[in-house]
């Protein structure tokens, strides 16, 4: 299904979610930045509900969302979300009882993570500068490995049984190749890499080739080729300017897009969007660093990544301009060398984050 044109409403509601770890610090520096865009350009408003949904929240009442919780968010136009996950409640508990048990019931079907590298910033890979890694992978978000099909018998004997069940439907299958091409096509290059594993994987990826060989027809002004996997990752380090969009199953491009992310330079500048394309239901904004627990209240935590993400959201709320601008400050204040250690720089989050507020400030005032 195509994208719906977003309708003309200059307030929307946001609802934030600092959930876990260091996801409470860099949403709060997020919606700073925010507040003080929505200052500076004058043209939007801005309303934030914050919800205290945690791991804490979970050891406390055996529920990280209450009753009625998803319904509430409903009312809301985009969410933005910091990180899950505790030393001490299980990763599997923690990713499905919060992220997962919103994206799947709000059908953000099409998880999409850009990826460059900042000026200001530099690539691990030797010869790779700002313009020769320029990405969006689109990653299926709805079923495939992470479907949550399958189950585990006999335990605790010898014979113990585990499986995990990948399930792949034409019709999920149909929407997130059409929304890759779709996404494609906007991009100078009109370039998109269907990678897949159907070498081995002789059921489920076959699917997945065939549908992408059909909806390729629909779009013939976008240059398509395929990768399987294992080789896709020598490629993005190999030869990453012969890439454009990539579109890939659930975890595939959740592990690609992590590889993805540490070429650009840092998983604190990668940021993620879990979009609903048809705006039935609000679509939710995470950087794809986690909860970091190792660095959680050092304040150290890199924000970029929620201004990132902060970004996405605005220009899929229909702020574009504003979304540029935003992105072109973070990017300037990269550049002047303030920048948290993982990006060789020494500053902390608040002052990233206050040197990004001044950058808006300052950019408004030269318009």
């Amino acid at each position: 299904m195509s994208p719906i044109a977003v309708p003309v409403n200059k307030t929307y509601k946001i609802a934030t979610m600092g959930a876990d770890g260091i996801g409470p610090e860099v949403i709060s520096a997020g919606v700073e930045v925010l507040k003080t865009l929505e200052s500076a350009a004058g043209d939007f408003k801005l309303e934030f509900q914050d919800y205290d949904w945690s791991s804490e929240t979970y050891k406390k009442t055996g529920k990280y969302i209450p009753d009625g919780g998803l319904e509430s968010l409903k009312k809301h136009d985009a969410i933005l979300f910091g990180a899950v996950g505790a030393p001490d409640v299980p990763d599997h508990i923690s990713l499905w009882g919060l992220r997962l048990a919103i994206c799947q019931p709000l059908q953000q079907y099409a998880n999409v993570r850009p990826t460059k590298i900042f000026r200001g910033t530099e690539s691990p890979l030797r010869n790779a500068s700002p313009g020769s890694l320029d990405w969006v992978i689109i990653r299926e978000n709805s079923e495939g490995e992470y479907a949550g099909q399958g189950g585990r018998s006999h335990k605790g004997h010898p014979w113990e049984t585990a499986t995990e069940v990948s399930i792949f439907t034409r019709h999920a299958v149909e929407r997130i190749m059409r929304f890759a091409f779709e996404t494609a096509r906007k991009r100078p290059r009109k370039l998109l890499t269907v990678v897949t594993k159907s070498n081995a994987q002789r059921n489920g990826m076959v699917l997945w080739d065939e549908v992408a060989a059909e909806i390729a027809n629909e779009f013939p002004d976008v240059t398509t080729d395929k990768m399987l996997v294992d080789a896709m990752t020598c490629r993005m380090v190999l030869k990453p300017e012969s890439l454009d969009t990539i579109v890939a199953t659930n975890l595939h491009a959740d592990i690609l897009s992590d590889l993805a992310a540490a070429l650009a330079g840092s998983i604190g500048i990668a940021p993620t969007s879990n979009l609903d394309p048809t705006r039935e239901h609000p679509s939710m904004f995470e950087p794809i660093h986690g909860s970091a627990f190792d660095i959680t209240g050092k304040g150290i935590a890199n924000p970029v990544a929620t201004f990132w993400t902060a970004a996405e959201m605005l220009s899929w709320l229909g702020e574009e301009a504003a979304a540029q601008r935003l992105l072109e400050c973070v990017e300037r204040v990269c550049e002047k060398g303030i920048k948290t250690t993982d990006l060789g720089g020494s500053a902390n989050t608040a002052q990233v984050t206050a040197a990004v507020c001044d950058e808006i400030r300052a950019s408004y005032s030269r318009k």
